[in-house]
Parts: structure tokens; C-alpha cells; sequence
């Protein structure tokens, strides 16, 4: 036994419906060598990975609706990583990052109960550099400003890994530290708008969802 239960989740996204494997509740806990909290994962955020949220959601909409020409797109903290998982099967080259160390075994079984090829996967630390995973075209995330220090590290992950002409899309609930953010993104050169966006097929306008999105360069928008 793993130390930790699971259930299956059946999610739409586009009237697709996508097979997901889950913790089956944020109770659920096993870092029995402590490479979590060594990673600084405590035990109540544990948990947190394995589940999919409203913003999760709204993300892989947006990755179903948004048109692609080739671009090289990574995700951070891609949990679950469900926008990931839409973009692979739409044949876009992405690559689904996470610092959780369960975070790619979950995502590799999800690919493979919904007969998809593995998700390219890094594990990555926001606050240590990484120069082997390159630079990327568009960099997507989902509620991922929780915390207050977490606008400073994704905005340096960002500066770190975006190329020069670039684009950066950010599903917010509102945590409060999406202002910090896009004044240190604008300081990177980037200009911002946001809009609503749809959280799941039945989500009707105003959509439930906020899409900050970030342009750099000639980087046109999503469509």
C-alpha cells in the first residue's frame, strides 16, 4: 500500500470527458522518508497536489480553447496537471512542471488511462534555478499566488525560463497577490490584460473564471 487512498475523477473539458486519478481527500498523507519536507512540503499542503481545482479547471479550458502554431509551452505547479494532459492531446509540445515528487507518477498514470503518450515532466523547486529546462514560448499556471513570496519566485522562474518574445497565461482566484505580480512582470517588460474564462462546459457568461494573461515582445494573443 502506498500510504495514501485514491479515487477516480470524471472530468469534461470541450465535451470531452477526461478519466483522472486523485487523492481521495485533502486528509490523505505519506512522506515517510521526509523528501517532501525536505522539499518544503509540510504536511498540510501535502495533499494539495493530488486534487482538481476550480482554477485547474479553468486552465484546461483555456488550453481546449486557445489556439496553438507550434509554440513550446511549460506549466507550473502542474498538480494533477490536467491543462497538461488537454494540451498533449492536442499535440501541443508542453512540458508539465511540480516540485511534489508524486506529482509525476500521477500524471503519468493519467496520461495512460486516457490512452496518452507520457507528459514530458521536470520536477522544479521555484527558488533554485533549473538552466537545463530551457526556454518556452508560453508559460501557463493555475492558482498559483496563494502565498505572498510566491509572486517574487514564479515571476523569477518566469524572467529565468521565458524566451524573449513571450506569453504567460495565470488562472487567479483572487488570492490577493496577483497586483505584486503583474507590477513585477510589467518590470520585465510585459504588458497584461485578464478576462473572465469558463471553469467547465456548463459555465455560462460572466464565466466564473479570471485569466490573467502576459505579452512580451510580438507574442500575440490567445485566441
Amino acid at each position: 500500500m502506498p500510504g495514501y487512498s485514491t479515487r477516480q475523477l470524471s472530468v469534461t473539458i470541450g465535451g470531452h470527458e477526461w478519466r483522472l486519478r486523485v487523492l481521495s481527500d485533502l486528509q490523505q498523507f505519506a512522506d515517510p522518508d521526509g523528501h517532501g519536507e525536505r522539499l518544503g512540503i509540510s504536511s498540510a499542503q501535502w495533499s494539495l497536489f493530488g486534487q482538481v481545482w476550480p482554477s485547474g479547471h479553468s486552465l484546461a479550458q483555456a488550453m481546449h480553447r486557445a489556439t496553438f502554431n507550434g509554440e513550446r509551452v511549460l506549466e507550473l505547479g502542474c498538480g494533477i496537471g490536467l491543462a497538461s494532459l488537454v494540451l498533449q492531446q492536442r499535440g501541443v509540445d508542453v512540458v508539465a512542471s511540480d516540485i511534489h515528487p508524486l506529482a509525476e507518477p500521477f500524471l503519468a498514470y493519467n496520461a495512460a488511462l486516457n490512452a496518452l503518450p507520457a507528459v514530458h515532466y521536470r520536477q522544479l523547486r521555484w527558488d533554485v534555478p533549473l538552466p537545463s529546462l530551457g526556454h518556452f514560448d508560453i508559460i501557463i499556471a493555475s492558482d498559483v499566488l496563494y502565498e505572498s513570496a510566491h509572486a517574487e519566485l514564479v515571476s523569477g522562474v518566469i524572467q529565468r525560463h521565458a524566451r524573449d518574445t513571450a506569453q504567460v497565461w495565470v488562472v487567479d482566484p483572487g488570492r490577493g497577490n496577483s497586483g505584486r505580480f503583474s507590477r513585477l512582470m510589467a518590470s520585465q517588460g510585459y504588458t497584461a490584460d485578464s478576462l473572465r474564462s469558463p471553469t467547465n462546459d456548463d459555465d455560462l457568461p460572466p464565466y466564473s473564471g479570471r485569466l490573467l494573461r502576459y505579452r512580451r515582445g510580438e507574442a500575440g494573443r490567445p485566441a
